[in-house]
């Protein structure tokens, strides 16, 4: 069925593609963030794929770190402890920091633990895309890309002086 230009038909299957995808570059995110704290032995409080404002589709407590999935797809957290918005939360600020807490780091392990969710997020599109681009090549080597018939060859004498 089309109304309004649009086949109604697939807009379904694109929705699912899209949280699918979106999904996959949310958790490649958070990811970067959760095994960067790990590893500079902060402590991971949560660890969730979408946000759960009221309650969560999943939840499951392994260790220290409750892993979930929240209903709302527009991204996802990793909460590390001691990462506090310090206009929040003044008790918090009030007490000593503790050695798992992401405050009581040095300031390049902060700034790595920052920018890993974007580093790890990025590197993971590449390869996704790397991936796929070949992929397709492989799967029918007859589509390759024409120049368009109605579009005229300039040679690149004419447009640079």
């Amino acid at each position: 069925m089309t109304l309004l230009a649009i086949d109604w038909s697939s807009v379904g299957i694109k929705v699912v593609q899209f949280i699918f995808s979106f999904g996959i570059l949310v958790i490649l995110h958070e990811l970067g963030h959760f095994l960067t704290a790990r590893w500079f032995k902060c402590r991971v409080e949560k660890f969730y794929l979408f946000f759960n404002p009221w309650f969560s589709l999943f939840k499951k407590k392994i260790g220290e770190t409750e892993y979930g999935i929240g209903w709302v797809p527009f991204g996802g957290y990793v909460k590390i402890s001691g990462m506090i918005d310090e206009s929040m939360d003044k008790e918090q600020m009030a007490q000593p920091a503790q050695p798992w807490e992401f405050r009581s780091k040095p300031a390049w392990q902060r700034l790595i633990i920052i920018f890993a969710g974007y580093t790890i997020a990025s590197y993971g599109l590449v390869l996704l895309l790397g991936y796929d681009v070949p992929f397709k090549r492989w799967i029918d080597p007859t589509d390759a890309w024409q120049w368009p018939a109605d579009i005229p060859k300039i040679p690149a004498t004419q447009v640079w002086p």
